[in-house]
C-alpha cells in the first residue's frame, strides 16, 4: 500500500520576495521616498508619514508571509494591514494633487494604462515611461496643451521618477492600485484558507491525531 504523505506541522512559508503584491508595494516605496525627497517640504510632517505608509505596506507584506507558517490569523492580519497603509498612502497622493490643482487621473487614461502594460521593476524604469510621454510617443503626447515634464536631460530623467509632480504623482497612485488590488485578492484567498484549515492550533491536532493513527 502507497504511503500517505503526513501533513507537516509547519507548512512552507515566505517567498513574499515572489508574491507580485510585494514586488509592486516595494516599487510604490522607492518611487515615494524619490517623490517626497523632490516635492515634499522636508519639514512636513506629511512627508514622513507618506514614507512610513509606503514601508508599512512592504513590510507587513513580507512579515505576513514569513509568520504564515505558524498563524494564518497573524498572516491575514499583516496582509490587511499592508492594504490598509497603502489606502493611506493612495489618500495623500491624491491629497497632493487636489492642493495643487493638478489632475487625478482616471482610471481609463492612456497614460495611466501604458505603465500599467509597461510592467516597471525600477524606479529608473518608471521615469523612463515619464520620459516617453513627456516625448509623446506612442501617441500619448501632453494633456490639454500642457507639459507634463520639464526639460531636464534624460541623464537627470533617470535618477527621477519624473520633473514634474503631475507624472510622479498619477504614477505612484497607478501602481498603488495595481498592488491594493493583489492585496485584495490575497487577502480573500487568505480568508478562504483560514476558514477552511483554520489555524496552528488546529494544524496540531491534525498532525497529532495522524500520527497517532500510524
Amino acid at each position: 500500500m502507497a504511503m500517505v504523505e503526513q501533513e507537516p506541522l509547519i507548512p512552507k512559508h515566505g517567498g513574499y520576495r515572489k508574491l507580485k503584491s510585494f514586488q509592486i508595494a516595494q516599487l510604490v516605496y522607492d518611487l515615494t521616498v524619490r517623490f517626497c525627497e523632490r516635492y515634499v517640504d522636508r519639514f512636513s510632517r506629511t512627508r514622513d508619514q507618506m514614507v512610513q505608509a509606503a514601508r508599512s505596506g512592504v513590510q507587513n507584506i513580507a512579515e505576513g508571509s514569513q509568520a504564515s507558517g505558524t498563524s494564518r490569523k497573524t498572516e491575514l492580519k499583516l496582509t490587511n494591514v499592508a492594504r490598509a497603509s497603502l489606502e493611506e498612502l493612495r489618500l495623500d497622493y491624491e491629497d497632493f494633487l487636489r492642493q495643487r490643482r493638478l489632475p487625478i487621473w482616471m482610471r481609463e487614461d492612456p497614460c495611466r494604462a501604458s505603465l500599467i502594460a509597461r510592467r516597471c521593476k525600477t524606479v529608473d524604469e518608471v521615469a523612463s515611461w515619464a520620459k516617453t510621454i513627456h516625448d509623446g510617443r506612442g501617441g500619448l503626447g501632453g494633456r490639454n496643451g500642457q507639459v507634463l515634464v520639464s526639460t531636464r536631460s534624460t541623464a537627470s530623467m533617470s535618477s527621477t521618477p519624473s520633473t514634474y509632480p503631475e507624472i510622479a504623482a498619477n504614477a505612484a497612485l497607478a501602481l498603488i492600485a495595481v498592488a491594493c488590488s493583489l492585496l485584495d485578492r490575497q487577502i480573500a484567498a487568505q480568508s478562504k484558507a483560514f476558514e477552511k484549515e483554520g489555524g496552528f492550533t488546529e494544524r496540531m491536532y491534525r498532525v497529532r491525531t495522524a500520527r497517532r493513527k500510524l
